[in-house]
């Protein structure tokens, strides 16, 4: 698989993604002369109360968090959220609203469903909020960490209603930071592709969607959002590779349609364009060619037309429409960028000034 996975390689967390499970075995040493005989005992004692302080961890972080993970039913899809405020304000993918405009909602504290209503989706970054009609006594909202004291290593919690079995919890560790996948648009997804993602061990199944992804000190880090799957399986899950929306986007997105009812600074990068993958003479991916161009917008103002064929952005290649989403991800708005296209038969380079989705 590679290291950045493909819109192909990857699905929402509702498609099924099966956890592979791991067996370490313990060596313990031979007796010898002197001391040898009581150091084995000592250190199993040790490796036992290490493994109930972990444990203890465990089930710290799952008192502290769970009540603020909820189930969320949007017509007969499924999916988990995380109340994010004491107003009755919870945040969750995107692409587990979809269309609809009001929910069920299952809090861990309470046997009742709650209705909730739609305050704002964002597809380009497959956040939503909703906010609960009548806030129940006892609500608790998360409380959320920060994407810069994420490390590879970390042990982490994934929380919601995988399968529709409410307040459930899998165990793994930060695989990776940093990582940029596109999701499909087919069955309900956004089509969004996301940077900056958290690659996580924790098994993430359908109905995970939109829950939260926890720490060791009980904070959010992350939105579980995306399952791999392997191409070469005939797309089956790939076990122990999933992604979450990093908790600084999260915050960024669900701050401002508080406040506003809306996202009105996205910090994403766009050419203004829209664009075609087109093939060479041997069917294979060669490029984006512009359909049509924002008046007054960044590649407007660079002289790029209608016809050009985008196949380089930056030091990044663009073959389709994905890997052009994937370059201009890890891009800023108000950033210049080098942008290589091909006019007729002659290639040419432009220095763009990037706008903003």
């Amino acid at each position: 698989m590679d290291a950045t996975p493909s819109r192909s390689r990857v699905r929402r967390s509702l498609t099924p993604l099966a956890a592979g499970a791991a067996v370490i075995a313990l060596a313990g040493g031979c007796a010898g002369p002197g001391p040898a005989p009581s150091a084995a005992p000592a250190q199993q004692a040790a490796v036992t109360r290490s493994a109930g302080d972990l444990e203890d961890q465990y089930q710290t972080v799952i008192r502290d968090v769970l009540p603020s993970v909820v189930q969320i039913g949007a017509g007969d899809a499924l999916g988990s959220g995380i109340v994010y405020d004491d107003k009755g304000h919870i945040v969750t993918n995107a692409h587990v609203v979809g269309s609809e405009k009001t929910f069920d909602v299952s809090v861990a504290t309470g046997e009742k469903v709650l209705k909730a209503s739609l305050v704002s989706s964002y597809p380009e970054q497959d956040l939503a909020v909703v906010k609960l009609d009548d806030i129940p006594d006892g609500l608790r909202a998360a409380k959320f960490g920060d994407t810069e004291k994420v490390e590879v290593g970390q042990i982490v919690l994934a929380m919601g209603s995988p399968l529709g079995l409410s307040s459930s919890v899998t165990q793994g560790i930060v695989s990776a930071v940093g990582r940029t996948v596109s999701e499909g648009s087919s069955g309900g997804g956004t089509g969004a592709t996301l940077a900056d993602m958290v690659q996580t061990s924790a098994a993430i199944n359908p109905g995970n969607s939109g829950g939260a992804l926890v720490n060791l000190d009980s904070e959010v880090i992350g939105i579980p959002t995306l399952a791999a799957t392997d191409s070469e399986q005939g797309g089956s899950a790939a076990p122990g590779i999933g992604f979450a929306i990093p908790v600084s986007m999260v915050r960024t997105v669900a701050d401002q349609i508080i406040e506003s009812g809306k996202v009105t600074d996205s910090g994403r990068a766009a050419l203004d364009i829209t664009g075609r993958t087109v093939v060479d003479d041997d069917y294979r991916p060669a490029g984006v060619a512009i359909v049509s161009v924002e008046g007054g917008g960044a590649a407007k103002k660079a002289g790029l037309r209608v016809g050009d064929v985008i196949t380089r952005l930056g030091k990044a290649r663009v073959t389709t429409i994905t890997s052009l989403s994937e370059a201009l991800a890890g891009e800023k708005p108000g950033g210049k960028v080098e942008v290589t296209y091909t006019r007729g038969n002659s290639t040419r380079t432009a220095q763009v000034t990037l706008g903003e989705i």
